[in-house]
């Protein structure tokens, strides 16, 4: 990222976190010229009237820019956010503690039963991260559609219909098509599972719609805890009543946590909702929570989700316990046998899906 002018360049390192480097913009001719650049290349458009960028560069990176002094006293600025070609599986997360075996089986059993889940957290602490990780989990056959501003999902399957928005130009915003637009949209594609990148305003009401309307959805939303989500959801500008929010099955909290001097992102605890009250509180459960003090994940048997499905699909506890274990030893042998990458794992969760047998057959959990 470039602070402007006279003011050197820093690159945020996944290790180093922020290192300074030795380039610097003497010249703001120079400096305007390259963020013009980078608009173009980004297929956008920046000037004195409409001087912030916000776009994808063609590589999939993130860009964020500003044209003139007014706005960034410094003079133009850039931000580049560079992505992972290739999106963490769920069991990379695993590998990195993020979260555990037993946590992936249980949100792969409420994925395949369409319950509705949100990932909370604060900047990158790994909400779009942890999202495409349980994208992993959707049946193989079933019609994804995800909504995005910015390109960042990579689904390894082929019955997926990516929508981005687009800004508009000039003034009155002429041609934008707004998450709100595609989300109406998406209706009409016959999704059996809605992802969206991020809701931050009125598409909000839209997701929920459709989480009321029988498909499953799955979506990032800013906020550190469930009683300030139900808080953004509740009040302007999305204005979400109480009945509708309880279509919400379960909240996924992402936090920051250092581990020693390690910096890494952890799932901090999994809370189902129960109910919404009409003072805007949720009587909650949590299954799943991370404690900072031994770096141990902690959950405890009773699930309301898996009550939920119980009534929903007639299934028994016991039969539903029994998937879940063996879908934990499953993840679990993966996670053993190093099976990390993206198309390794899709096929090992498809062939689960086709085959259960066949799928602890191969990896030796069966005779």
């Amino acid at each position: 990222g470039c602070n402007g002018i006279n003011s050197p360049v820093y690159v945020v390192h996944r290790k180093y976190r922020n290192m300074r480097t030795n380039i610097i913009y003497r010249n703001m001719d120079k400096l305007a010229n390259f963020v013009e650049k980078l608009a173009q290349r980004s297929g956008r458009y920046v000037s004195y009237a409409s001087p912030i960028l916000d776009g994808t560069l063609p590589d999939g990176s993130r860009v964020n820019a500003t044209y003139t002094t007014e706005i960034t006293s410094k003079g133009p600025t850039f931000t580049i956010r560079k992505f992972t070609k290739v999106p963490f599986t769920p069991l990379q997360l695993v590998n990195f503690r993020t979260l555990s075996p037993e946590i992936l089986a249980y949100f792969w059993l409420l994925i395949e039963y369409k319950s509705n889940i949100l990932v909370v957290g604060e900047t990158a602490s790994g909400k779009t991260t942890l999202l495409n990780a349980l994208a992993f989990f959707i049946p193989p056959d079933a019609r994804v559609v995800s909504i995005e501003d910015t390109r960042e999902l990579n689904l390894p399957r082929e019955n997926w219909l990516p929508n981005v928005t687009r800004t508009g130009l000039g003034p009155g915003k002429v041609g934008e098509v707004s998450l709100f637009d595609l989300l109406k949209g998406s209706f009409r594609q016959n999704p059996d599972y809605v992802i969206v990148g991020e809701v931050r305003g009125k598409e909000a009401y839209v997701l929920f719609q459709g989480m009321a309307s029988g498909h499953a959805s799955l979506s990032t939303i800013h906020a550190e805890s469930v009683d300030t989500v139900i808080k953004r959801l509740e009040t302007p500008p999305i204005n979400l009543s109480p009945t509708l929010v309880n279509t919400l099955d379960v909240v996924a909290i992402m936090t920051h946590a250092m581990i020693g001097k390690k910096e890494t992102r952890k799932l901090r605890k999994v809370v189902e909702i129960l109910n919404v009250n009409p003072d805007g509180t949720a009587t909650t459960n949590v299954p799943y929570f991370w404690n900072p003090a031994d770096n141990s994940f902690y959950f405890k048997q009773d699930s309301y989700a898996f009550n939920k499905i119980m009534m929903r699909y007639g299934l028994s506890r016991q039969e539903l316990l029994n998937e879940f274990n063996s879908r934990v030893k499953f993840l679990y042998e993966l996670y053993k046998k190093d099976i990390t990458k993206f198309n390794e794992v899709q096929q090992a969760i498809n062939l689960y899906y086709q085959d259960k047998n066949a799928a602890l057959r191969k990896f030796g959990l069966i005779k």
